[in-house]
């Protein structure tokens, strides 16, 4: 069997994407209860009116904070042995810096793992997954501010101990490196800016800056969530976005290295290597970057690395110094298309390939445990009769699946796999339901309508007989 013993499959959900009830239960606002695509500034909202109010789709989302006993028990049904999913961090501490924690908000989460443990799956617990509280930001222009590292490492220690029977997996920021991006400062940071909500980055000195503290503060998490319990094991999580060069031209092939190293290394090397990379120091010196240590700050990067490498993987793309048009879309970045790969309908192109190639080169760089964290295919799916007939997805997800076995029999030490995401949820770029990922059809539109009922679709029992089977029946 390829697969090992004790591999970890399951699904990834993000608690602004399926909970809804923004503010029930004590809950503050965080970014994505005001904002689309991460921008304040623009409301998540549809040309839909509810009772004299714009609709705002993720405030009730698929009210999975209501419903988890009923998700998790189907996502028992299929055999998941891990759930990765997300903590709101406003959930509890409303404005990110209470003196004390909301009770109620750690109660929920205290349910969820109940109801997690008794199907028999681990959580693999996101701290943060884009939910900067919105006090964060107003008060302290998110990690811009060395303080709020303490603030964040508080928040991550409270609910630490509170679970820490109960949780073994963790993961401090979610695709950190999309801090990297002039959108993703404030998903990650949680600065905002109007020049980066336009795509603009006016104030790279204050970006790096903020990055910094936020290595800092998941170095320290980690550090300090080893005290709380040794048998914790705390990883990194980076959106990997797998390049290519468009041709053998040294000019392609250059570009591609300078920004695989950018975009997909630096945080990685970091969390991992507990120190900053060499080709970094350029680009610095270019963009008048200084970094402000205080002393102590390398010693803590040093002692807080990752016990293993977790990311997601969508797509691939091409990088070429020539001008190009011929474009293709990915998750949050796109690039050049790929003329050898086919993409799904909103311009992701599909390389399972790709995936095997990335597993590969991951475990060559850092050499610890890897983990597939977010994998899916996103479509227009159809409920007919009460289920779906999603064969495109599970021909998606046989590829990916038949990747990582490949990978695995390479020598790659592979831990698990989270599809993205195992249930329909509300889009982290768009707000809209109708790009469908799960193995469960919800019956939400765009516009608020629907009853919110849940159906399996055909993926689901493929999903479940795969499982089943290690990984050996597709």
């Amino acid at each position: 069997m390829s697969f090992p013993k004790g591999f970890l499959w399951g699904g990834a959900t993000a608690a602004n994407q399926c909970e809804g009830a923004w503010n029930v239960d004590g809950k503050g606002p965080s970014i994505c209860d005001h904002s689309r695509g991460g921008d304040v500034k623009t409301p998540r909202i549809f040309d839909k009116i509810i009772d004299g109010n714009q609709y705002y789709p993720s405030h009730e989302a698929i009210d999975h904070y209501h419903r988890f006993e009923e998700d998790i028990a189907l996502f028992g049904e299929m055999g998941f042995k891990v759930y990765r999913m997300s903590i709101a961090w406003s959930r509890i501490f409303p404005n990110g810096d209470d003196s004390v924690p909301n009770e109620k908000g750690l109660e929920h989460y205290d349910k969820v793992f109940d109801a997690c443990l008794k199907h028999g799956i681990e959580p693999l617990v996101t701290l943060s997954h884009f939910e900067v509280p919105m006090g964060i930001v107003n008060t302290y222009n998110g990690f811009s501010n060395r303080k709020t590292i303490d603030v964040f490492v508080k928040y991550a220690t409270t609910v630490m101990k509170r679970y820490k029977d109960k949780v073994k997996y963790w993961l401090t920021f979610n695709e950190i490196n999309f801090g990297m991006l002039p959108k993703g400062q404030l998903k990650v940071l949680g600065i905002y800016d109007e020049d980066a909500m336009k795509g603009k980055i006016t104030n790279p000195q204050q970006q790096f800056q903020a990055l910094h503290h936020v290595f800092l503060a998941s170095a320290k998490t980690v550090i300090e969530g080893h005290k709380i319990n040794p048998e914790f094991k705390i990883g990194n999580m980076i959106a990997y976005i797998t390049m290519y060069p468009l041709t053998p031209n040294p000019e392609d092939v250059l570009l591609t290295q300078q920004y695989e190293n950018f975009m997909n290394n630096f945080c990685a090397d970091l969390q991992v290597k507990g120190e900053y990379p060499y080709y970094m120091q350029d680009y610095f010196k270019t963009h008048n970057i200084t970094i402000q240590c205080e002393d102590g700050d390398e010693k803590i990067l040093k002692e807080g690395t990752v016990d293993f490498y977790s990311f997601s993987y969508y797509m691939s793309n091409c990088k070429t110094a020539q001008d190009s048009t011929e474009l293709t879309g990915g998750n949050l970045m796109g690039g050049v298309k790929n003329p050898y790969l086919k993409a799904s309908e909103w311009g992701w192109q599909i390389d399972p390939l790709g995936l095997r190639y990335t597993l590969n080169k991951l475990y060559d760089r850092y050499k610890i445990p890897l983990m597939v964290v977010e994998n899916g295919f996103g479509a227009h799916d159809e409920l007919i009769d009460g289920t779906v007939n999603d064969d495109y997805r599970i021909d998606y997800m046989r590829q990916h699946v038949e990747a990582m076995e490949a990978s695995i029999k390479d020598g790659v030490d592979l831990m698990g796999y989270t599809m993205w995401g195992p249930i329909d949820l509300i889009s982290a770029g768009t707000g809209e339901m109708k790009k469908r990922y799960g193995f469960i059809y919800v019956d939400k539109n765009n516009d608020g309508s629907g009853t919110l009922d849940r159906y399996k679709k055909k993926s689901f029992y493929w999903y479940k007989e795969l499982i089943a089977s290690n990984g050996t029946v597709r």
